[in-house]
């Protein structure tokens, strides 16, 4: 190698690994979750209280009574359904950013019946909500799909900016044509009549069983279904899926239809079960974290489930840790945020390796 090829190259590069083994899989990224729990301890230290007792009353206070558990319940069920959701799109590698937006749609969808038919029978009115919040989330996932299949658009820019018009139609529904006459100071959407609230099971609005219900159907979509393996092809390379005489075009906008569709029905659940009504916070953040979720999980719906878990004991957790320490519930953003940084980072030293530049110029 001459010593101006050897001038271009390089330092360090990154390379692709062969295939580790999977218990060493496993062990790295246990040893990852060990040093994030560790750096998350420096972290509380930091602030001048004992990690020990931050992460077991975190632990205790998601499972300290009964009403504790239904609260780290209620908080799981949006962010598992958001992350199954964007599950599907990541899968095909479609980077829909716009699970907030989505989240939004389906639940002004749902709230129409709910403000203006809340006298239909009252199974009726659940099932034509949740209806409506699959179509509501499905069309606000279609749009960027259509325009990325017309004119190529970046899905990642454009499926953001759709959340933000979706917050602001919650806006301008509160302050006009939805706003409650009886608001006083600040306007506000009317609160629903019982007859649209979700029922509880086991002391909780049933979202839950249509959280796990969806993981379970997700699960067998993506795993062994025809349009499952569609979705993987596609998501590898849409050269070698139109070669296999495959549909793109029609794979794109049915997977991005049904990803924001899954997304409307946790607006839906999260409105008519939660909330009991339409506020610019029916999303809160969860999908962007539904993001977080679904990366750390690899995209298996089942190990979602138990990752949202471990994430609402968190917030919940972090929300005790205020009361009783006067510590700010960011808090919890930041140890998710350790976490993250750890977990990704392990992702990477799995995949990929550091490979220095030789003096010979061979590396």
């Amino acid at each position: 190698m001459n010593t101006q090829k050897l001038s271009h190259e390089p330092l360090i590069r990154v390379v692709k690994r062969t295939e580790r083994p999977p218990r060493q899989v496993t062990l790295l990224r246990a040893l990852a979750l060990v040093l994030s729990i560790l750096a998350g301890g420096l972290f509380i230290l930091s602030l001048g209280y004992n990690p020990i007792e931050i992460y077991a009353t975190i632990l205790s206070g998601a499972f300290r009574s009964k009403i504790a558990i239904q609260g780290t319940v209620k908080i799981m069920i949006p962010l598992l359904i958001s992350s199954l959701g964007v599950t599907l799109a990541f899968k095909m590698k479609f980077w829909n950013i716009g699970a907030e937006g989505q989240i939004i749609a389906g639940a002004i969808v749902a709230s129409y019946f709910a403000l203006y038919h809340s006298d239909w029978n009252h199974w009726v009115l659940i099932v034509v909500m949740f209806l409506a919040g699959v179509i509501g989330g499905g069309i606000w996932g279609l749009i960027p799909a259509l325009c990325k299949m017309k004119w190529n658009t970046n899905e990642t820019l454009f499926t953001l900016m759709l959340n933000y018009i979706a917050l602001h139609i919650v806006d301008y529904l509160r302050d006009g044509p939805w706003k409650d006459p009886g608001s006083q100071g600040f306007p506000k959407i009317a609160r629903f009549d019982a007859n649209v609230m979700l029922d509880k099971v086991l002391g909780v609005q049933f979202g839950w069983i249509v959280a796990l219900v969806l993981a379970a159907l997700i699960y067998i979509y993506l795993r062994y279904t025809k349009q499952g393996y569609e979705i993987s092809v596609v998501g590898e390379s849409t050269e070698t899926a139109r070669y296999a005489g495959m549909n793109v075009r029609r794979i794109v906008l049915r997977t991005m239809f049904l990803s924001g569709a899954v997304c409307g029905i946790a607006g839906m659940v999260q409105a008519t079960g939660s909330d009991i009504t339409l506020t610019d916070a029916v999303a809160g953040g969860v999908g962007f974290t539904a993001i977080i979720v679904a990366w750390l999980s690899q995209l298996n719906p089942i190990t979602i489930t138990v990752v949202s878990f471990l994430f609402s004991v968190l917030e919940k957790g972090s929300s005790v840790v205020q009361s009783s320490y006067g510590l700010s519930t960011d808090c919890a953003d930041v140890l998710q945020s350790i976490i993250l940084f750890f977990v990704l980072g392990c992702e990477f030293f799995i995949r990929y390796r550091f490979v220095m530049r030789k003096k010979g110029g061979n590396a």
